[in-house]
């Protein structure tokens, strides 16, 4: 016999490693590639790059190489025996394992399946379907055999008999060993080959030499062959042995079982040729092969023993079967047990290698997407800001000149009312009593009335106009600025509502605080009135202020001297003020003072500065102060005067028009006295605030004007800036977005990557299965 190392059947034992290998790096390229796809699937760009069923298909392609792996790690060299009861089948696979390990005996003995693989521990044992617990292989004649049958088990059960891997050379190579029960003792045929032999890769029938092959026999292979495409089938004439009791017959006995045992399996079942069927077929003995190897075994010769005649003949026979069935199980163990599920992993491995082209080709296609979308962003950024940029300008320039024009409206409506100013205090209605407490009380409910009366006319004459500006204004804004804005911000962008209502602070109460009526009856033919009329009551004030210490000039309260230091001649001028304004001086020291100073004299403006005038700066109104001032002066000096200028007159035009004169004087006297009533007192009190009050209140109009024009353009820039604002967001929402497209396309390119590489790994796989095929399965 070969030596072991020599046997046929190591060639099954290296592909099955071989393969299996393979598929463990098919599986856990599998597994890769199913973590790949499904993190790319639950990525931000999942959904355009993978799709679910793609996730779902890797993963079966994951549950389908973990199921071959396990099916290829399973996988033995199986060959069933069959034949009628008591044709020795469980005697030649007695021989094959040099040993008595299953049951024999003379009639019926084998009473369900037995199934001998080979084990590492060193003793032998045996487990049944029922249960995995351990049994010694003394108990199998009790479990299997027909006389002492288990009442558990039937013909379709199964024993699973274990025997050392070390005590039979045969066991090493993954080989099972199936034996059966008769095909004659039950009817359950189709049974047994859906349980036992669909994964068998060699039958071996085992006839009688003595009697011819049966149709029981027959009828379980040609159930065979509807099952399985051209199973292998080896003959195995048993009981050869019987032949040498008629040596005669012994040829034709021979070609008479050679040539129906071809022909059924030529013709008949159609598995091999007519010219190969003969291979099939052989003649032994078995229980004559096991006991002589049994001797063997024991150190005695192998021929030891009674032996029939021929008997090397047959042990050559049976081992020429032996070596026939190992090169054939061999290579057809590996072609059926591999060859489909290599053609299926390379397919499995095909789909995945396909999925991973789609991943990289969509990903592609959306990283071009991407890198299109951002640069769209990038320039609709640069856009924004320089359009904001430019628009800002705009913005400030029409905001600026809305402001003038606002200002000047304002300036032009207060300045109607001032001129106005006469009929809003006529308009006024309040009893009039010229007792202080009254006075004061009638002058505030006046400055009351002509405040409100100039504030709602103000109102109704500007803010129209102006909200109608802003409004348009802001529009103009908000226009310009909404295609800077985002979609989604466009959707919900609203006109800001103007909430601009002008606020004309004319405070006219603290204006005319300093107010003072003169409300006193002063003939209209008076020195001083006539004064008044020809100089005017400011040059009136001025003159009169030389003789009259009565007179009251304007200074605020709160002055109680004032110093003015003129440069050269080096002078000091000390004008004393009282608390009431009255100046206590005389006309010489003014005379003094203009020729010590060469200046032409010293004026009081608005009550509140002292102010020196160069000579010449107003030299009429001085000639007339002058002329009225000496005037005065000669009516107050003496009455010597006046009686010498009486005199004059006395002798000129005669007393009776003098005393006409005076008479008539004195009835207008009389006559402007007794009219000089509170109705009179009220008018020219009004009169007085009209002067005093329109005074002030052009003082205010560029201070007014201004404030109302700061306020629009406070308004407006504060609407702007809500705008810009907007737009600020805007622009954080664009680069936000153009960050995860930056980052989308990082990971586009890393799924670009992987991708590319698990398809790599895929074609090298796929090269690992093609060295196979081309090694053990087309070799």
């Amino acid at each position: 016999m070969e030596p072991e190392d020599a046997s046929p059947l190591r060639h099954f034992v290296l592909a099955k490693r071989t393969v299996n290998g393979v598929f463990e790096q098919l599986l856990l390229y599998a597994k890769e590639a199913s973590r790949f796809t499904e993190e790319t699937w639950c990525g931000p760009e999942g959904g355009c790059v993978v799709a679910q069923a793609q996730c779902e298909e890797v993963l079966s392609c994951c549950t389908k190489l973990s199921t071959i792996r396990d099916v290829l790690a399973r996988r033995h060299m199986k060959v069933a025996f069959f034949g009628r009861t008591s044709n020795g089948k469980s005697t030649v696979i007695n021989a094959m394992l040099r040993d008595r390990v299953l049951p024999t005996g003379i009639g019926h003995t084998t009473n369900c399946f037995l199934r001998v693989e080979g084990t590492d521990g060193e003793e032998a044992y045996l487990t049944t379907e029922a249960s995995a617990e351990r049994r010694s292989l003394q108990t199998v004649n009790q479990l299997a055999h027909a006389l002492h049958m288990d009442p558990t088990l039937d013909s379709g059960s199964l024993v699973k008999v274990f025997w050392p891997k070390g005590r039979c050379a045969l066991l090493r190579d993954d080989l099972v060993l199936m034996d059966s029960p008769g095909t004659d003792v039950t009817e359950e045929l189709d049974s047994w080959i859906d349980k036992f032999c669909l994964d068998a890769d060699v039958f071996v029938l085992v006839g009688n030499a003595e009697s011819t092959l049966m149709n029981t026999e027959k009828l379980f292979f040609h159930k065979v062959s509807e099952r399985i495409s051209k199973p292998n089938i080896f003959i195995l004439h048993n009981r050869w042995d019987a032949s040498v009791m008629e040596p005669d017959h012994i040829e034709d006995v021979r070609k008479q079982h050679l040539n129906r045992g071809a022909s059924f399996l030529a013709e008949e079942l159609r598995v091999v040729s007519l010219a190969e069927a003969p291979g099939r077929i052989f003649f032994v003995s078995a229980k004559e092969v096991l006991n002589s190897r049994m001797h063997r075994a024991q150190g005695m010769p192998e021929t030891g023993g009674a032996l029939a005649e021929g008997f090397h003949e047959r042990l050559r026979d049976f081992q020429s079967f032996e070596r026939t069935f190992e090169e054939f199980i061999s290579q057809s163990a590996v072609k059926t047990k591999f060859e489909q599920h290599t053609v299926r992993g390379w397919q499995i491995t095909q789909s995945i290698k396909d999925l991973m082209d789609a991943i990289n080709i969509s990903s592609a296609d959306r990283k071009i997407c991407c890198l299109e979308e951002r640069e769209d962003l990038r320039d609709r950024l640069d856009l924004v800001r320089g359009q904001m940029s430019r628009l800002s300008s705009s913005v400030g320039i029409q905001i600026s000149a809305l402001s003038e024009d606002i200002a000047a409206t304002v300036a032009a409506a207060m300045l109607d009312q001032v001129r106005s100013l006469a009929v809003l205090v006529e308009e006024f209605r309040w009893d009039f009593n010229p007792e202080a407490d009254a006075l004061a009380l009638y002058k505030a409910k006046l400055v009351s009335h002509v405040e409100e009366r100039m504030l709602s006319s103000l109102s109704y004459r500007c803010s129209p106009g102006v909200v109608r500006d802003v409004q348009a204004t802001q529009t103009a804004m908000m226009e310009s600025v909404r295609p800077l804005l985002s979609l989604a911000t466009q959707d919900h962008f609203q006109l800001p509502g103007s909430k601009l209502d002008l606020t004309f602070d004319l405070n006219l109460a603290s204006l005319c605080a300093d107010f003072q009526e003169d409300i006193r009856f002063r003939f209209s033919l008076g020195w001083t009135s006539l004064v008044t009329r020809f100089i005017g009551p400011l040059n009136a004030k001025r003159a009169l202020a030389g003789v009259d210490p009565r007179i009251q000039v304007g200074s605020p309260p709160s002055v109680s001297l004032l110093s003015v230091v003129l440069p050269p001649p080096p002078l000091r001028l000390t004008v004393r003020l009282l608390p009431g304004g009255v100046h206590r001086g005389s006309h010489s020291d003014f005379r003094y003072l203009r020729s010590r100073s060469g200046l032409g004299g010293v004026l009081l403006k608005d009550a509140y500065r002292l102010s020196v005038v160069q000579e010449g700066a107003n030299l009429k109104d001085e000639m007339v102060v002058s002329i009225a001032t000496g005037l005065v002066s000669v009516t107050s000096r003496a009455s010597m005067t006046v009686v010498v200028i009486g005199g004059v007159v006395w002798r000129s035009v005669g007393w009776r028009l003098i005393l006409l004169s005076v008479s008539l004087y004195g009835l207008l006297y009389l006559y402007e006295k007794l009219t000089w009533t509170e109705v009179a007192q009220e008018r020219a009190l009004k009169r007085q605030f009209v002067e005093h009050a329109a005074h002030r209140l052009r003082a205010l109009v560029p201070f007014t004007s201004h404030g109302c024009s700061q306020q629009v353009h406070k308004d407006l820039m504060a609407t702007f800036s809500r705008l810009c604002q907007r737009v600020d967001l805007s622009e954080a929402e664009l680069e936000e977005q153009i960050r995860q497209l930056t980052f989308k396309i990082q990971q586009l390119e890393s799924v670009q990557r992987r991708s590319k590489v698990l398809r790599n790994r895929a074609t090298e796989l796929q090269g690992h299965l093609d060295v196979f095929s081309a090694q053990y399965l087309h070799g």
